[in-house]
């Protein structure tokens, strides 16, 4: 027999090449560990055998995952978002629940003229209804924010649904083994679990809060990370060992504990400080609910996988497309919406798993109904990235609504010639987007979020709602006509998206790309862009200059020191244009300047292209060319010289005095 330690490290093995398989493939992690819980277990390999201490381990999975929900619940974008939170995303779980329910009770009056009943009680059908209603965050927000559309119209529906899914699992943890008791028991057990619960959380969050706070300063101030640490895993496991002693369930207690410390200043460093406990426990979880997968039944009852995979998808999408298009949302946001919430989520294998603890339904189901959730979450990446074409095949205006979008946008943009267009109008985008207006520089903005683009339009500024990550929108915006592009996104898969559309169809339009830091920065410039500016070195540049003036340095010298820093990172910021009243015996001088050459009609190097005169040979780099039209491009070798051209060189001066020589006498 294996021990505990041999049990663990094969666990340990399994959650490493799941992961790995899965990253490769570009699938979320978690079917990854649901695919070698499969292999490993006594269905298949048998490597392993499910042990109470194994399980018991696992389950603080769950207890992580509820303490992150309860840590990320933002009471005030709870507030912000109530009416979408509290009317749709509620008719959406209550409705599949009671949909089950109705669903049930069909099944067994039709199978009741047959002569294999169907078994599962009304109990069960609730628990069942409850974790049908579940959808995946983690997929859908990771696709959303990769698509730009996480503060669209449909995005701000789909986030709203998820948020009440995910406080709707707190209800049902309590509901879930109040169902499982027998016979007339049922109803004092689930009204004395609800009354704990309503207790112990009124108690906790009524003079909580300030206890929290109190104790977390407390501890913080002895400047111990270790102490911190096992402070967060005392109150996360205190709280849960305390609901559950209470009668109710482990992860209610932690759920709690995330929110009580959510609203202390110690929030974010919380999150960095459990998330290696929440998604190692996470991914144990999940190996174990693999285990109970059988294969077996997925081969010789398919059918009835494949109903069981369909038939939720398909009553889903209708119900919460109907709501959706309730709750005053267009046609094709409504099938968007719908789309984007009809599968599965994690939060349905915790259900199921805890279903099937208390027996609510047959344990011959539960195969097939772990499959067809595994099922229908492999088909969400594809769903989504479909989305458009399904909303135009079922909503045949759609395609006219986005026609004339387009054509707004396109209205707008006609007047502009060598504008820019600004991809993101947050915070970074308006500063610059002020800076233009004030250089009499046109400029177009694209954004998502229906709220900004409206007042900022109202407020006379030149925005248009459109997703720059599709190439029909950038078309529109006058992407070929323009003289730069800049992305400001958080999201480096969606700067990477838009960065890979403006190369293919414009690659003579510079791309300025700002990102929060500089972890992205080689991976962005290979991508193509033109130039990173990343906003925490700008921060810290500044914080050096403030420190080195104000500790003595000379003007002089941090003016050096910065310099050298950026000419480190931004290759458009590698010297400057010198004049006549220029210190010669500045230390810059002999540094890289930029020199900018014109090509009179007698010059040698027209009709050539950069690559056959190659001056980077001589030690020069070419970083743009404006034509005699005013049109600036981005210099690359196939590009040929023209006259009238004006290129900006970047290099030494003696190598710059020999390129010029060059492109004008040869």
């Amino acid at each position: 027999m294996a021990s505990t330690l041999e049990v663990v490290l094969l666990y340990l093995v399994a959650a490493v090449l799941g992961v790995v398989l899965c990253r490769s493939m570009k699938l979320p992690p978690m079917l990854g560990y649901l695919v070698v819980g499969v292999l490993i277990g006594p269905n298949a390999l048998a490597l392993a055998k499910d042990s109470a201490g194994v399980k018991y381990l696992a389950e603080f999975g769950v207890v992580f995952l509820m303490f992150a929900i309860g840590l990320e619940l933002n009471l005030s974008k709870l507030r912000s978002m109530r009416a979408m939170v509290f009317g749709l995303g509620l008719s959406q779980v209550a409705l599949t629940m009671i949909g089950a329910v109705l669903g049930n009770f069909l099944l067994t009056l039709a199978f009741s003229f047959t002569a294999r009943p169907w078994k599962l009680s009304w109990q069960g059908a609730v628990a069942l209804g409850g974790a049908i209603a579940m959808s995946s965050t983690a997929i859908v927000v990771k696709l959303m924010a990769e698509r730009l559309e996480l503060q669209s119209e449909h995005g701000r529906r789909v986030l709203s649904v998820l948020l009440f899914q995910d406080l709707a699992v707190v209800p049902l943890l309590v509901l879930i083994p109040a169902l499982g008791d027998s016979g007339g028991n049922l109803w004092q057990a689930l009204g004395l679990a609800l009354l704990k619960a309503a207790a112990l959380l009124a108690l906790l969050l009524s003079g909580g809060q300030k206890l929290m706070r109190w104790w977390l300063t407390l501890v913080a101030r002895r400047k111990s990370e270790e102490l911190f640490v096992l402070n967060l895993l005392l109150v996360t496991l205190g709280l849960a060992w305390l609901t559950e002693h209470a009668g109710l369930s482990l992860a209610l207690g932690a759920f709690v504990a995330g929110m009580l410390i959510a609203e202390t200043p110690f929030k974010h460093q919380v999150e960095s400080d459990i998330r290696p406990f929440h998604d190692v426990l996470l991914g144990l979880f999940f190996i174990t609910v693999g285990m109970r997968l059988d294969g077996r039944p997925m081969l010789t009852q398919w059918p009835l996988v494949l109903l069981l995979s369909t038939l939720p998808l398909l009553a889903k999408f209708v119900l919460v497309a109907g709501l959706a298009r309730l709750f005053h949302a267009t046609p094709g946001v409504a099938l968007r919406t719908g789309l984007y919430l009809a599968h599965a989520g994690e939060f349905g294998f915790v259900l199921v798993a805890l279903i099937s603890e208390h027996g609510l339904i047959d344990p011959k189901w539960v195969s097939p109904v772990l499959a067809s959730m595994v099922l229908s979450m492999l088909a969400t990446p594809f769903v989504i990235m479909h989305a458009d074409r399904i909303v135009m095949r079922l909503w045949a205006t759609e395609w006219m609504l986005q026609s004339v979008q387009l054509t707004t946008i396109a209205k707008k943009s006609m007047r502009n010639e060598a504008h820019v267009i600004i991809c993101g109008y947050g915070d970074s985008g308006q500063r610059l987007a002020r800076m233009l207006e004030a250089e009499k520089i046109p400029y177009m903005a694209l954004d998502l979020d229906p709220d900004r683009v409206r007042q900022a339009a109202a407020a006379g500024q030149s925005v248009v709602f459109g997703n720059a990550a599709r190439l029909r929108t950038l078309m529109a915006a006058g992407l070929t006509r323009a003289s730069a592009v800049v992305l400001s996104y958080h999201n480096t898969a969606s700067t990477l998206k838009v960065l890979s559309l403006v190369r293919e169809h414009a690659p003579q339009v510079p791309v300025v790309v700002h990102t929060t830091d500089d972890s992205d920065l080689e991976t962005l410039r290979a991508a193509g862009a033109t130039e990173v500016v990343p906003e925490a070195l700008e921060g810290s540049l500044m914080l050096a200059s403030h420190v080195f003036a104000l500790v003595g340095v000379p003007a002089r010298r941090v003016i050096r020191l910065t310099r050298a820093a950026r000419d480190a990172r931004y290759v458009l910021l590698r010297g400057y244009f010198h004049g006549a009243d220029d210190d010669p015996m500045m230390e810059e001088r002999q540094h890289v300047q930029l020199f900018s050459v014109s090509l009179p009609a007698a010059a040698t190097s027209l009709g050539h292209n950069l690559g056959e005169l190659a001056l980077h040979a001589l030690g020069v780099r070419t970083l743009s060319i404006r034509r005699a039209s005013g049109q600036i491009v981005q210099a690359n070798d196939a590009i040929v010289l023209r006259s009238g051209d004006t290129l900006v060189l970047l290099g030494k001066p003696e190598s710059l005095a020999r390129a010029k020589t060059k492109l004008l006498r040869g």
